[in-house]
C-alpha cells in the first residue's frame, strides 16, 4: 500500500502539486468527480441501497456506480454493509469521514446556488462573443 508522501505537496496551504502521483491531487480528483459528489450528497444522513442510488442518479451506468462506490469505500468515505439474506441486501452510508466531506460539499452547493444567475449571465455573454467572433472569421 502506498503511504501518503509529503514530497509532492507544497508548504503553501493554498497550493498543491499538480503532478499525477501527488496524493492531494489524487484525492481531489476522486472527490471532485461528478458521480462521487452526487453519491456523497445522496448519502447525507441516510443509508441507501445500490438500486436506490442507481435510480436516483440520472445518467449513471451500473458499472460507473459500482466503480464510484468501491473507490469511495476504499478512501474511507462510504461504508458498505452486506446483510446475509436472499436476495443479498447491501446498504451504503457515509462514514464519519464522509460526513465531514459532505459538509464541505454542501458549502460548494450553497455557493453555486447563490451564484447560478451570475454564471448563466457570464456564459451567455461568452457564447454571444464567441458566436460573433466566429461569424467575423468567416
Amino acid at each position: 500500500m502506498k503511504e501518503p508522501s509529503s514530497s509532492c505537496c507544497t508548504e503553501d496551504a493554498f497550493q498543491w502539486d499538480t503532478r499525477e502521483d501527488c496524493d492531494v491531487r489524487q484525492i481531489l480528483d476522486r472527490i471532485g468527480d461528478k458521480w462521487s459528489l452526487l453519491v456523497i450528497a445522496l448519502l447525507d444522513n441516510r443509508k441507501l441501497r445500490f438500486t436506490e442510488l442507481k435510480r436516483t442518479i440520472d445518467g449513471i451506468s451500473q458499472r460507473m456506480l459500482t466503480v464510484t462506490l468501491r473507490q469511495l469505500e476504499r478512501d474511507g468515505l462510504v461504508r458498505r454493509t452486506v446483510y446475509p439474506v436472499v436476495p443479498p441486501r447491501v446498504d451504503y452510508e457515509l462514514t464519519p469521514l464522509g460526513v465531514t466531506l459532505h459538509d464541505t460539499i454542501q458549502a460548494l452547493v450553497t455557493w453555486t446556488e447563490g451564484h447560478q444567475r451570475e454564471i448563466a449571465s457570464a456564459r451567455a455573454s461568452y457564447d454571444a462573443a464567441a458566436a460573433s467572433t466566429a461569424v467575423a472569421e468567416v
